[in-house]
C-alpha cells in the first residue's frame, strides 16, 4: 500500500504526533469534499432501469478530479426508522477541493452521463459535505 505525504499527515494528526514542521492549519487544507448522490428511478421495478444506471454512473470514474468513487445499492440491514432505503442507486465521490467538485459537474463525460441517463430517474438528492 502507497501512502502519499498527506495521508501520514492525517494519520500523525489523528495519532495527536504531527510531523515537525506540521500545523493544524497546513492540515486543514487536506480537507476533502464528499459528493453522495441518491437516485429513486422512474421504473423503480425494473432492472434494465438499474442496470443502465449503475453502467451510467461507471463512466464517471474517467473524470480524473474524482479521488474514490462508490456505487451502491440498498444494503439488506435492519430497518429502523432512521434508515431510508427507499432509493435505487448511489453514489460516493471524493474531491480534494471544491473547485475540483465543481470542475467534475462541468466535466463532458459528466454532461453526457447527465443527458444519457437521466431519463431514467424520477428523484435525485446530492448531499455535499466537507472533511471536518
Amino acid at each position: 500500500m502507497v501512502v502519499n505525504r498527506r495521508g501520514w499527515i492525517g494519520l500523525l494528526m489523528m495519532l495527536g504526533l504531527a510531523p515537525a514542521g506540521t500545523t493544524l492549519a497546513a492540515a486543514s487544507r487536506d480537507k476533502r469534499i464528499v459528493h453522495h448522490v441518491f437516485f429513486w428511478l422512474k421504473n423503480p421495478g425494473s432492472q434494465a432501469d438499474r442496470d443502465a444506471l449503475i453502467a451510467g454512473l461507471k463512466t464517471l470514474r474517467a473524470i480524473p478530479q474524482i479521488r474514490e468513487m462508490r456505487i451502491g445499492v440498498p444494503a439488506p440491514t435492519e430497518q429502523r426508522s432512521v434508515v431510508d432505503s427507499s432509493y435505487a442507486v448511489s453514489e460516493l465521490m471524493v474531491f480534494d477541493t471544491v473547485e475540483d467538485q465543481r470542475r467534475y459537474q462541468e466535466h463532458p463525460i459528466h454532461l453526457k452521463f447527465v443527458e444519457t441517463c437521466s431519463g431514467l430517474w424520477e428523484r435525485v438528492v446530492v448531499y455535499d459535505s466537507v472533511d471536518v
